[in-house]
């Protein structure tokens, strides 16, 4: 098979390449936007460090998506990845009518599957296992950037650029203004999976522990008998928590450590019969700090380990279970954020305020994960909207910004982080793209 691109790698060791947009990360919100320019006819360029795409849906099993409305506001890219998953065997929709219950691992096929298709590829071209060297601007534009790959490195230039990195890395390297509220900070994660599980035995367990559907459900298929469940604890203090007299037992029994008990969260993986994902281990956010981050992912395994062996000898059906997935990238669940031309607030998001360039629709809740033993989630409600606005840069005029290093407050930021929101910013701003180049 002879692989085809619109690269002509003779042209580019001597020439600059243009683009009409390039995206600088391939993971939930830039694959959402590289499929929704191309899908507009717009020359597209999409850069991924990995050489897999996704970013945290399948490098960090982060699955599910959280379920929030959109009144499907710029969810094209979202039907079709639940559509052509469906097809892979690798989703279901939950018994709460929540679609995005996918499997990572079959996710990273089925995501390169979309974006190759015939009226995708012909606009789309995509760089694994590359970087951004360097950034050259001019005022107010980003007037082209050098990559970095195993293979090449090379100067390309585009009309417009779109950072999608997650760590707002690329804005960063372009010398944008960073949103410096930085009094309270997210918990992350490092999540894994455990295969081997036995879905009946543990399912009727839980039906047994916890009759609580805000916390515990599970969800037996009518038409294939297939089961699926999610359960929680943390150590929370105004919440009771079914599961966490388990929890404390394994401290007291020298199986876990206190921190091991904070958050404890799992779902069973979609199209498997023996695969459960977890949430957890929390780790502590050492964002400027690599020594501590680094070893902060060094405990974090050493955690994993622990639970392993804790659910094994504590809950029905993980006797025989195994690890089969450690996350390769940390769930980060906020970083930096970028200054944008409008700064979305918690009012913004609370009150519902309508905005005429309006990006997307959500009703997901302030969602923040601390490390203390008070209430982690605030509810919101009613629905919100984005603007166009939040996802441009202060500093460049052709520069925008999706996913979590939008330039929002950190409560507002919260809520707007989930998967579903990031897909829709990166439709949002394809669309916005393609309006004011005609």
């Amino acid at each position: 098979m002879v692989l085809t691109t619109n690269l002509n790698y003779n042209k580019i060791m001597t020439n600059r390449i243009n683009y009409d947009v390039i995206i600088c990360g391939g993971g939930t919100s830039g694959c959402a936007c590289a499929y929704s320019c191309a899908k507009f006819g717009l020359k597209t360029l999409l850069i991924e460090k990995n050489n897999f795409l996704g970013g945290l849906m399948t490098g960090g099993l982060v699955v599910p998506v959280m379920k929030s409305s959109s009144n499907n506001l710029n969810c094209d890219y979202y039907n079709k990845l639940v559509k052509t998953a469906k097809k892979f065997n690798a989703q279901i929709t939950y018994k709460d009518n929540n679609d995005g219950w996918f499997n990572p691992e079959i996710l990273k096929i089925v995501i390169e599957d979309i974006l190759t298709e015939n009226e995708i590829k012909k606009n789309l071209d995509i760089l694994l296992e590359t970087q951004i060297f360097s950034v050259n601007k001019n005022n107010s534009l980003i007037k082209d950037i050098v990559l970095n790959s195993n293979l090449l490195s090379l100067p390309i230039v585009s009309t417009y650029y779109v950072d999608a990195t997650g760590s707002g890395e690329f804005s960063i390297l372009a010398g944008c203004s960073i949103l410096n509220d930085k009094s309270e900070h997210q918990q992350n994660s490092l999540r894994f999976i455990l295969d081997n599980v036995n879905f009946s035995e543990f399912s009727d367990f839980l039906i047994n522990l916890d009759d609580d559907e805000n916390i515990t459900n599970i969800y037996r298929n009518e038409i294939n008998s297939d089961v699926n469940f999610t359960t929680a604890s943390t150590w929370d203090e105004n919440t009771f928590w079914k599961l966490d007299k388990f929890l404390k037992s394994g401290v007291e029994n020298g199986l876990l450590l206190p921190n091991d008990r904070s958050y404890f969260q799992i779902f069973s993986v979609a199209g498997t019969n023996s695969k459960v994902a977890f949430n957890c281990p929390r780790i502590s956010n050492y964002a400027n700090n690599p020594y501590m981050a680094s070893n902060e992912l060094i405990e974090a395994k050493k955690a994993i380990w622990r639970i392993y062996n804790f659910v094994k000898k504590t809950f029905p059906g993980f006797e025989n279970s195994q690890i089969s997935n450690i996350a390769t990238q940390t769930g980060i669940r906020e970083q930096n954020r970028i200054k944008t031309k409008y700064h979305y607030t918690k009012n913004d998001l609370i009150s519902g305020k309508k905005f005429e360039n309006n990006v997307l629709e959500a009703n997901y809740g302030i969602d923040v994960h601390t490390n203390d033993k008070k209430s982690s989630i605030i509810q919101v409600s009613q629905s919100y909207q984005l603007p166009i606005e939040t996802l441009m840069s202060y500093d460049y005029d052709n520069l925008f910004i999706i996913g979590k290093p939008i330039g929002a407050d950190f409560y507002a930021h919260s809520a707007l982080r989930v998967q579903k929101s990031c897909m829709s910013m990166g439709e949002g701003v394809a669309k916005y793209i393609a309006k004011i180049k005609k």
